[in-house]
């Protein structure tokens, strides 16, 4: 309470006390030693109304014992149950989770890991990937403001994500690793990497890039092949030894055919090798007959440029040429579409071409476009001119259905830069984004496709998308998201595949432990988005012809199915409605791999060093009653005193009231007994 408070209530106790003498005892005929009761009644009550008038501020502390939180995260992947350490986890778990001296000191909180992290239910040692990177990240963010060490139930061999080694600078908590494995070195060759692009070109080589590694004290002979079907397409002597463990072998093979085409490395096995499941590893190649060239024409160097090209081309499909007015013009034919960005006088005569040669335009404008020109170019569209600029965000139309929108957070992107105006199109379109001013939607298209006289056109209002990519990615720690977007839309233009009522989404192949997750939209007679479908995938098995049918769910504005985890093999595939006869379908193929069958070992000095960085200790599974003993003696973790401080005004303490009004009627009902009313 602030002195001038204090000095507040000793002038209102002393004004109750003069007004109540004056009215009781100065001048007063009472003569009896009431006055001195009412004197004493009345002061009580003027003193409490000044007091609730004054509304002093009055502090109240509560004290608390704070325990440390322990963290339990156990390994729920496949790696577990194939290092035969399943058993061990769980009994390890079960040590920690019940010891009474651990629950009396520690809060526990339990947790899984695979890919993603979840609340303990049960374990199961059926997650196709592990993320431990992830687990450290999320736990380091949940409790960064509390003491909180992590205990991780693990074989330290991670098949997703970042490497956990760096993850764990960052978490302020002190680690420590049950190791689920043993130390036993065995003789074991594996096919540590392989890397092959993805999409190659017909008759072109494509390189194909094989680390082999080598564990084991002797020296050994092996061979690696490739296989393509039962033809050895590629053959390599290979020696190890003790002092050389690894080597990277390097070839280039030829694509002969269009389409989905399947290889297979092998290392041949030693004759007492443990693990031959990591000896080989299927991969797959789709095999085009072009790429796709794209024309970025620009006369104003900007970030967009650049930040365009690179999402673009992480595509392996397409190539962009970042290229002056005048250079398109003698090379329009080397082109299958164009982006125009930020078209100014210089562009009249590609405006002119295009046209009249009938290519699919991406239009970009910005601050210095001039839409005089653009306006007197084509009859599509018309901006009112301004003269003036405006940011605007982008908003997303649900209800979009040229192809399918997802993964992209828009309402946290940055606003873009525009003409000030409305963008007025005359012939049939859809609006993919809106404008939105201070939150607010408008009806304003941000971006919008169209068709129109055989040609496909799309128009973005804004420069600046190199703030939406890098958002992107700080939103993701990828770009992969915000390059899906982009190419989605350059495939718009570049195809001529007129609209269906469903479209769908996947890719032409998967690696063995992907995510086989397959979207698709549907739309009614006015190809407007229905929610309220039925939709089901019917999934044929080419190699054994079995079939089954699974539903589709609704999640925001796609239809999904998750079918991951479905054998290796080629699969045909339609999307039908239940209801009308409308269906579409495609098909894909599952590499036969499992990433979690790959170790022979745990992978203890990683974990070991995790330990170290993060001042922890590293502990084998049969060594749990040492780390509880270790938790329990550790004064880091100590339950910790804590006090909330309160403050409490007077007008909130309804006792003054109660006393006031009780003062009141007391002096009323001694007054009135005394016949002095």
């Amino acid at each position: 309470m602030q002195n001038i408070t204090i000095i507040y209530i000793a002038i209102a106790a002393v004004t109750a006390l003069i007004l109540a003498l004056f009215q009781y005892i100065y001048k007063s005929k009472l003569k009896s030693n009431i006055r001195y009761l009412l004197t004493a009644l009345r002061t009580l009550s003027i003193f409490g109304i000044l007091l609730l008038l004054i509304n002093p501020k009055f502090e109240s502390f509560t004290y608390f014992d704070e325990k440390p939180t322990l963290v339990l995260a156990v390994d729920n992947s496949e790696s577990v149950s194939y290092l035969k350490q399943a058993d061990h986890a769980k009994q390890t778990f079960d040590a920690l989770q019940d010891n009474a001296k651990l629950k009396d000191r520690f809060n526990i909180e339990t947790y899984s890991f695979g890919k993603s992290v979840s609340s303990l239910d049960s374990l199961k040692f059926n997650e196709r990937q592990s993320n431990l990177a992830l687990a450290l990240k999320q736990f380091g963010e949940v409790y960064a403001n509390q003491t909180a060490p992590i205990v991780v139930l693990s074989d330290g061999n991670q098949t997703y994500g970042s490497d956990y080694s760096y993850v764990s600078k960052r978490v302020k908590q002190p680690i420590y690793p049950v190791i689920l494995g043993d130390s036993t070195v065995y003789s074991d060759l594996s096919i540590k990497q392989l890397n092959v692009n993805r999409y190659v070109y017909l008759k072109n080589k494509f390189p194909v890039e094989v680390i082999v590694n080598y564990s084991g004290v002797d020296a050994i002979n092996s061979e690696l092949k490739i296989w393509a079907g039962n033809t050895v397409v590629f053959r390599k002597a290979l020696q190890f030894s003790p002092t050389k463990t690894s080597e990277i072998i390097s070839t280039a093979l030829t694509a002969n055919s269009v389409g989905v085409k399947t290889y297979k490395v092998e290392i041949v096995a030693l004759e007492n090798e443990k693990n031959k499941v990591n000896n080989t590893k299927n991969f797959g190649v789709e095999v085009i007959d072009q790429k796709t060239n794209i024309a970025l024409v620009y006369d104003r160097m900007h970030p967009d440029l650049g930040a365009l090209k690179k999402s673009i081309e992480s595509n392996e499909q397409r190539s962009v040429s970042i290229i002056k007015p005048s250079d398109y013009l003698n090379k329009v034919n080397d082109f299958q579409s164009v982006i125009l960005y930020q078209p100014n006088n210089t562009f009249n005569s590609v405006l002119k071409e295009i046209q009249e040669q009938k290519v699919n335009s991406f239009i970009i404008s910005g601050e210095t476009t001039n839409w005089n020109i653009l306006n007197e170019s084509q009859d599509y569209f018309k901006q009112n001119i301004t003269n003036q600029s405006e940011n605007y965000q982008p908003s997303l139309n649900r209800n979009y259905g040229t192809f399918i929108v997802e993964n992209l957070d828009f309402s946290s992107f940055p606003p873009l830069k525009s003409e000030f105006g409305t963008l007025q199109i005359s012939v049939p379109f859809e609006t993919l984004l809106y404008k939105s001013v201070n939150g607010i939607t408008t009806e304003d298209a941000m971006l919008a496709t169209f068709e129109a006289n055989g040609t496909k056109h799309a128009i973005l209002s804004g420069e600046g998308l190199w703030k939406w990519r890098a958002q992107s990615f700080l939103n993701t720690n990828s770009f992969n998201n915000f390059d899906e977007f982009i190419n989605k839309l350059v495939q718009y233009l570049s195809s001529n595949k007129k609209r269906k009522r469903i479209n769908i989404d996947y890719k032409s192949f998967y690696n063995g432990n992907d995510d086989v997750i397959i979207s698709a939209q549907y739309f009614n007679k006015n190809f407007e988005f229905d929610n309220s479908a039925s939709l089901s995938i019917i999934l044929k098995h080419k190699d054994d012809d079995s079939i089954r049918e699974v539903p589709l769910l609704l999640n925001n504005v796609n239809y999904t199915v998750d079918l991951s985890g479905i054998d290796a093999g080629l699969y045909d595939f339609t999307i039908k409605h239940n209801s009308e006869a409308v269906s579409t379908s495609g098909s894909f193929q599952i590499l036969e791999y499992n990433v979690e069958q790959q170790f022979l070992n745990a992978d203890i000095t990683k974990l070991k060093a995790l330990a170290s960085q993060s001042n922890g200790e590293a502990y084998f599974a049969n060594q749990s009653q040492l780390l509880i003993d270790n938790l329990l003696n550790d004064k880091r973790f100590a339950t910790i005193q804590k006090s909330t401080k309160n403050i409490v005004p007077l007008i909130d303490w309804k006792y003054l009231l109660g006393i006031i009004a009780l003062s009141l009627f007391a002096e009323w009902f001694i007054r009135k007994y005394n016949g002095l009313i």
